[in-house]
């Protein structure tokens, strides 16, 4: 079969009206703000879920590491300063503990030097040595003195399985332990939460400012910090919604820390409940 095609007349254009035109515009238009809104609306879900995974996974690591600093904290030694702009958790984590053979205790004659049964622990010069620590008083104490409850070490050397441990002076330990139990630290550690300022919501933990501070040191004085997290947004104006709760330890109770950081991302929040117990075994 064959198809015969008609010329066009002399002076005549073949095309698209105009009426075509715009309806090929129109209908452009309407798929081009489907696909667009399309995207724009995956891109911000995408920007939305990673900012909550950031900030889910930046507070389960800092929460991680404060529970885990406090469960190895020297008994004793964990403490709690609350002011109008921050919330600062002090505490002296332990890098070995032993029990001792021989030291100079009261009412004894001071000594230089103790025994101690060696452990797979690292103990070096300039760590400090406590025993029977009860309060925050037996461990941020004055340097200085020659009897107390923990003493600076000027040299450790390790004889088959003890350690001869040498003070830094002539010193006298104020008690025994009830099970010779002696602890070694290298100097405290401090977690702050911040409101308002320019760390508002942030998490810090600072370290190496040194130790025997009597009254707990203001994070302005504790040199720089390392941000742990953000977005923190307890209401500091209510006691029973700050972020830190401590219940000192007595003779016959652990001490007690409650963790209850909120933090907030996109509009929505989400709070960590946490008891963590300082076994009081001096």
């Amino acid at each position: 079969m064959r198809l015969n095609s008609r010329a066009l007349p002399p002076g005549s254009a073949s095309g698209f009206t105009l009426v075509e035109l715009v309806t090929v515009i129109l209908i452009l238009g309407v798929l081009v703000v489907g696909v667009s809104s399309f995207v724009i609306f995956g891109t911000r879900i995408f920007v939305e879920s990673s900012s909550v995974d950031r900030v889910l996974s930046q507070s389960r690591f800092a929460m991680e590491r404060l529970i885990r600093e406090i469960r190895s904290a020297v008994p004793g030694s964990v403490r709690l300063r609350t002011e109008a702009g921050y919330q600062c958790l002090e505490l002296l984590p332990i890098a070995a503990s032993s029990s001792y053979l021989d030291m100079p205790f009261k009412p004894g004659a001071k000594a230089e030097v103790g025994t101690g049964i060696a452990t797979t622990a690292s103990v070096a010069a300039g760590q400090l040595l406590l025993i029977y620590p009860l309060t925050p008083a037996d461990v941020y104490a004055d340097s200085a003195a020659s009897q107390g409850k923990m003493f600076s070490l000027k040299a450790v050397q390790r004889s088959g399985d003890s350690w001869d441990f040498t003070f830094t002076q002539q010193i006298r330990f104020d008690e025994a332990s009830p099970r010779q139990r002696f602890y070694v630290a290298s100097g405290p550690v401090s977690y702050c939460i911040f409101h308002g300022g320019s760390n508002d919501g942030d998490l810090l933990r600072y370290a190496g400012y040194g130790i025997n501070h009597p009254s707990q040191l203001a994070p302005t004085d504790m040199g720089a910090g390392v941000l742990m997290a953000q977005g923190i947004v307890n209401d500091f104006s209510q006691p029973a919604q700050l972020p830190i709760e401590l219940t000192p330890a007595t003779l016959v109770n652990n001490a007690l820390v409650q963790l209850r950081p909120r933090f907030a991302v996109n509009g929505e929040s989400f709070q960590y409940q946490h008891q963590v117990q300082v076994i009081n075994v001096p």
